[in-house]
């Protein structure tokens, strides 16, 4: 089974961070390709980890994960749009 999550990618200073706000999980690299490879490394271990001591399923529902589609674990709700914003102050 696959899970579909929601991948934020913002750089500080010289590193890049990826950020998945449903799992509230996070990874950094020196370049978006390696941010984004160790975010998934990082939730792979912590579900794995989860799946262990048998608390994956309670994550998952405290997450907001709920709908199986094709083999693909969904969000209560989906990210459709990111982008910068200005605001007059």
């Amino acid at each position: 089974m696959k899970i579909k999550v929601t991948e934020e990618i913002w750089k500080e200073g010289g590193m890049y961070v990826a950020y998945c706000p449903e799992l509230d999980m996070a990874s950094c690299g020196k370049s978006i390709e390696d941010a984004k490879n160790n975010l998934k490394e990082v939730i792979s271990i912590n579900f794995v980890e989860c799946k262990k001591v048998g608390t994956l399923d309670q994550l998952l529902q405290e997450a907001g994960f709920y709908e199986e589609q094709d083999n693909v674990l969904l969000a209560r709700k989906e990210l459709v749009s990111f982008s910068p914003l200005e605001v007059g102050i």
